[in-house]
């Protein structure tokens, strides 16, 4: 994907890693403890979500795919009883229900993702469902590319199970495909390298230009804690004809170091700009000693030579990971958002018309699984659901949603 574009899920083959690391994304730098934010000055101009589509039915929006003002996809799920993934199409007039590609098989499983892979080019694949087998090891799943007037199966989809996609073109796709291997496209064939450590994510900052983080259980700093080596964040940078080790700032807890140590990086985001950061954490086992040490933030930003800490966001931004950019600031995760000028503004919120069950009393939560950047403008698409939590009738609306400034 573009720096433009969200990811709120981690690449599919590394889920159990980064659970592992703690699910929560917050800014601070290597070894610093966690703190609360500090306030912020008011935005210049509001931000807010406005709803462009509101499903008819209980459920939710799980991707979204942005070719153009009017072509517009996204994948979900109803949950009306029964259990279906769908495809929504948008052509310049109107929401319609489209069926799942044939190349995707019976539509049993997870929602379909959608891939860019280019400007006008736009993949699908499905996520089976095996039993007893995690979502991230399935190896099975099919792909369909759009072509503009139908979608058909892709020639030559990426090998084994594959996570998400990050491309500059058609031609120079790059995924994971393992904890320690990539595979990366160049318009004729898929080939597979070695990764010289356990990734998590990978980010392609341009041409011959890829980084990839995740963790290490050898070398400095991991000595062995309570009987386990104390894993370290570890990063890897391809520069065209290899993978190389990148040196990455260690963490580690004062002493006494608390049950299962281990330390790692989640993600990495490029921007539009060339500059590349790393998000990750410093974790343990919690519940087993009192008192217990805050976990700690891993925040840092390629400064063309090395790895440095990061400077701290202000308020809430503070503990809030990028998802998307554009000239002006940073998407975080959310619905925040970091102006360049170093402002942590919230975007704002619609709520439901009561048409659509949601009472007047109800609680309502936005939840954007993707964003994308209407190609050419400054447009902004996100789909997801806004949770309905009312006595007696609670339910999930499926929404596509636009931002809107100021």
């Amino acid at each position: 994907m573009s720096a433009a574009r969200i990811r709120c899920r981690g690449a599919a083959v590394c889920a159990a890693f980064v659970a592992s690391l703690l699910a929560v994304a917050g800014c601070g730098t290597p070894g610093g403890q966690a703190k609360a934010p500090a306030p912020s000055k008011a935005p210049k101009a509001e931000l807010s979500w406005k709803f462009e589509h509101i499903a008819d039915f209980n459920g939710e929006l799980t991707d979204v795919a942005v070719l153009a003002e009017d072509d517009i996809w996204a994948t979900g799920a109803e949950n009306d009883g029964n259990y279906a993934s769908l495809l929504l199409h948008y052509d310049g007039e109107r929401w319609s229900r489209e069926p799942l590609p044939d190349a995707l098989g019976d539509g049993e499983g997870y929602p379909p993702m959608l891939e860019e892979v280019g400007d006008k080019a736009l993949w699908m694949r499905s996520m089976p469902r095996q039993e007893g087998v995690p979502q991230a090891d399935a190896a099975a799943a099919k792909w369909a590319q759009w072509a503009g007037t139908r979608w058909s199966p892709v020639a030559n989809p990426p090998p084994g199970a594959a996570g998400n996609l990050d491309a500059t073109s058609p031609d120079d796709i790059w995924t994971l495909t393992g904890e320690q291997t990539a595979a990366h496209w160049d318009g004729t064939r898929w080939t597979t390298t070695r990764l010289p450590y356990k990734v998590s994510d990978l980010a392609v900052a341009g041409p011959d230009d890829v980084w990839a983080v995740g963790s290490r259980s050898t070398g400095p700093g991991t000595g062995t804690v309570h009987g386990e080596p104390y894993a370290q964040p570890a990063s890897t940078h391809w520069d065209g004809t290899s993978w190389k080790p990148v040196d990455t700032p260690r963490a580690r807890f004062d002493e006494p170091i608390p049950p299962e140590p281990v330390a790692g990086l989640n993600k990495v985001f490029a921007l539009e700009d060339g500059q590349v950061r790393a998000y990750g954490t410093n974790s343990f086992n919690h519940g087993e000693v009192e008192p217990e040490p805050d976990d700690q933030y891993i925040r840092l930003r390629w400064d063309g030579a090395k790895w440095a800490d990061q400077d701290p966001a202000p308020g809430q931004c503070e503990l809030r990971t990028p998802v998307g950019q554009e000239k002006g600031g940073l998407f975080l995760d959310g619905n925040w958002y970091l102006t360049d000028d170093n402002r942590c503004v919230k975007i704002k919120r619609e709520r439901l018309p009561l048409s659509t069950g949601a009472r007047k009393a109800s609680n309502q939560m936005l939840w954007l699984k993707e964003i994308h950047r209407i190609p050419g403008t400054d447009e902004w698409i996100g789909a997801g659901k806004v949770e309905v939590m009312q006595s007696g009738d609670p339910f999930g609306a499926p929404v596509v949603v636009r931002l809107e400034r100021g």
